[in-house]
């Protein structure tokens, strides 16, 4: 029985490493292929935090100590928690100092909020009486 387990859990091991490694080869494909900034982040924060947690995964089935575990697991947790964000805002960089969108781009959420001139953004908050929230922002 001991050895049906430890059969069962390096094939285990192994296909998550072959599935993170090929979640990974898919981000590194996507960053290269994808036509601009957008869909690249896109590719890179999903395809690579799942292929980096997936990796993880495999870490923590094949060492299975509690410190180890933890580790990965908590390593999992950040990567869930920082690549959108890091996308977020390195995307968001790229289109306030004009890096093009793709020519087959359909949709501009942001180009009737923002004022190329002062980098502001407008916003559809309604603050107190007297301000609209249509200003761009001076901060």
């Amino acid at each position: 029985m001991t050895e049906f387990l430890s059969t069962l859990s390096t094939l285990l091991v192994a296909l998550l490493l072959l599935a993170g490694g090929g979640f990974m080869i898919l981000a590194a494909v996507g960053i290269l292929r994808l036509p601009d900034l957008p869909t690249r982040m896109h590719a890179s924060t999903k395809a690579g935090a799942l292929g980096a947690s997936l990796t993880m995964l495999a870490v923590a089935f094949y060492l299975p100590e509690g410190a180890i575990v933890a580790r990965a697991l908590a390593v999992i947790v950040f990567i869930l928690l920082t690549a959108p964000v890091a996308a977020h805002v390195i995307g968001r960089a790229g289109y306030f100092v004009g890096v093009p969108l793709w020519e087959g781009t359909v949709k501009d959420e942001l180009k009737k909020h923002y004022d190329p001139e002062s980098h502001g953004l407008e916003s559809g908050f309604e603050g107190p009486p007297g301000e609209t929230g249509t200003e761009p922002r001076r901060d």
